[in-house]
């Protein structure tokens, strides 16, 4: 959260972060900024909403919950409402697959899930349903959700959706992008395997 505030991903209370547990998974409280959070502000909780703590969790438990529960390859979820996303979100636009590090999200598109009010199981399910085989999505009128093994992995995905998101933002300006193709997204992404070292992480972020 303090990682999001400092990079200008997010502002002030919004947004919010949640990673597995062995049984239930940690979520941020809601209401407290980023620079009073401490490792005991954060709220354990289990999947049907219950928790423990002296802490309420965030509103948006729900998406964290579902993503965490139902997608065994994820570890920790970032939401947060960073510009130039939000600015496509609130625009309806998904992000067409403009530049080749979109892929780092699982495939070319950038999709968005509809709108539906923050904290609601409706909006749960719609993001679920859009992100599916992917590793973030738009939410509309609303910001961006992320998602990955880890928080830092789950982060920088967060941050590169931001990237892609101000990249077209730019082209609509000037025209609009000359997109890639299916292929040219296939080809990036098993190019990706043998990115980095061989004990690293090989997501090129």
């Amino acid at each position: 959260m303090r990682n999001m505030a400092a990079s200008g991903l997010n502002e002030g209370t919004a947004g919010n972060a949640s990673v597995r547990l062995d049984d239930g998974f940690l979520m941020t409280p809601t209401g407290i900024p980023p620079e009073e959070l401490t490792a005991e502000s954060m709220v354990p909780m289990q999947f049907d909403g219950s928790h423990t703590g002296d802490y309420r969790p965030s509103s948006e438990w729900r998406m964290h919950g579902d993503l965490l529960q139902r997608r065994s390859d994820v570890s920790a979820v970032v939401h947060c409402h960073s510009k130039y996303a939000t600015t496509l979100a609130c625009a309806g636009k998904s992000i067409p697959p403009l530049h080749y590090m979109n892929a780092v999200t699982g495939g070319g598109e950038i999709r968005i899930a509809p709108y539906a009010i923050f904290g609601s199981q409706a909006l749960a399910d719609h993001i679920f349903t859009t992100i599916t085989d992917r590793y973030a999505c738009l939410m509309a009128n609303h910001g961006q959700i992320a998602i990955g093994s880890s928080l830092s992995h789950a982060l920088s995905i967060a941050n590169q959706v931001e990237i892609q998101s101000s990249f077209y933002y730019g082209t609509l300006a000037i025209g609009g992008p000359v997109l890639l193709s299916n292929s040219d997204i296939e080809a990036v992404e098993e190019k990706f395997k043998s990115y980095g070292q061989p004990d690293a992480d090989k997501q090129p972020l």
